[in-house]
């Protein structure tokens, strides 16, 4: 309920602070979607799944049948548009734009792989509190409430600090989030389909680790991503 009345509060906050105009176009636009339609309508969907393992070992990920465990869905096709929603998301203190992301990333995952649980990405306790909030928590939040399914807060946790993955190769990227990940209580998820939200999947090493994890943990797991960075 607090969680609801707070981001209600930021869209508020949101619709008088900034402007509506469309970063991507000039056009009018709503405060609580960022984009005005014809630019949210303009950026690539991704209409396939792709596998994480085979991603971060820069191999063709999308079509592969080898490894369940690892399907992850993405809904946008990173452009300058989505590029413009995941800065105002993740940077720039505009944490109320994953409501409305909410339907984007439910349309994005097939019917037949609706599950028994959401959950996100974990952020470190120090980074979460330099930035404020974890936008990949949020997603997940807006995304479970579009399915209408369960969301489970923390069952996956970060169990040490990592480098931004921004900064490092494909290679270094896997090895700085080996091991990073841990599952709170295997009990909760094991046998269940469980959904891991994340904002973007470039090699795919962080939901690699992730999904992982719960894979050890006994659930059956994928990943649901806002945009691939090709």
């Amino acid at each position: 309920m607090m969680r609801r009345v707070a981001l209600r509060l930021a869209r508020d906050l949101d619709a008088f602070a900034f402007p509506q105009v469309c970063p991507g176009c000039g056009a009018p636009a709503e405060p609580a979607r960022l984009l005005c339609a014809a630019c949210r309508a303009a950026i690539p969907r991704l209409p396939v799944a792709l596998c994480a393992r085979c991603l971060g070992r820069g191999r063709e990920p999308v079509g592969c049948v080898s490894h369940p465990s690892h399907v992850v869905w993405a809904a946008w096709v990173y452009d300058e548009r989505a590029a413009c929603v995941v800065h105002a998301l993740k940077y720039g203190g505009r944490p109320a734009l994953a409501s409305a992301l909410g339907e984007v990333l439910a349309a994005a995952l097939p019917a037949a792989a609706r599950p028994d649980l959401v959950l996100e990405v974990p952020l470190h306790p120090t980074r979460r509190r330099e930035r404020g909030y974890n936008q990949a928590a949020m997603l997940a939040d807006a995304a479970a409430e579009r399915l209408g399914v369960p969301r489970l807060s923390a069952a996956l946790i970060r169990v040490r600090g990592t480098a931004p993955q921004a900064r490092l190769d494909p290679l270094s990227r896997r090895a700085n989030v080996a091991g990073a990940f841990r599952v709170r209580q295997p009990a909760a998820l094991r046998g269940r389909s469980v959904l891991i939200v994340d904002d973007v999947v470039t090699t795919g090493a962080t939901l690699e680790a992730c999904l992982d994890a719960l894979a050890v943990a006994g659930a059956r797991p994928a990943g649901l991503a806002l945009a691939w960075a090709q």
